[in-house]
């Protein structure tokens, strides 16, 4: 059986352009969903919520965007830009097993575990 061939260059450059693609389009969805959550809040003039409280988990944010809650809204687009290097370090991984990089495809592994277990904690705390 023939050992597949390492990725060339051509594939590397539109992984590369799929990984600025990922960055850009999750920017630019999460100021968009940040700043419906900004408008909503300044034409209602309230948060959604009472006193100063605010969603902080998922469920809860998720709700309370089905609900057009501003802060809710406004959460859900930070959870979003949080989330969008994430899935860059995904694309990463698959980008170096391409190139048959394993060493930074251990590392880069170790990096999104790393950012997965501080978001696990971030949540529970």
């Amino acid at each position: 059986m023939a050992d597949k061939q390492p990725a060339t260059a051509r594939e590397m450059a539109e992984v590369e352009t799929i990984i600025g693609r990922i960055l850009q389009v999750g920017v630019i969805v999460s100021a968009i969903i940040m700043t419906i959550g900004l408008v909503l809040f300044l034409v209602t003039g309230t948060s959604g919520y009472p006193g100063t409280t605010i969603p902080l988990r998922m469920g809860a944010i998720l709700l309370g965007t089905l609900q057009f809650k501003p802060y809710a809204i406004m959460m859900l687009g930070t959870y979003c830009l949080i989330l969008t290097p994430v899935l860059r370090v995904i694309v990463s991984i698959y980008a170096f097993y391409k190139e048959r990089d394993h060493l930074y495809v251990w590392i880069t592994t170790t990096v999104l575990i790393i950012l997965l277990v501080a978001l696990v904690i971030g949540v529970h705390k």
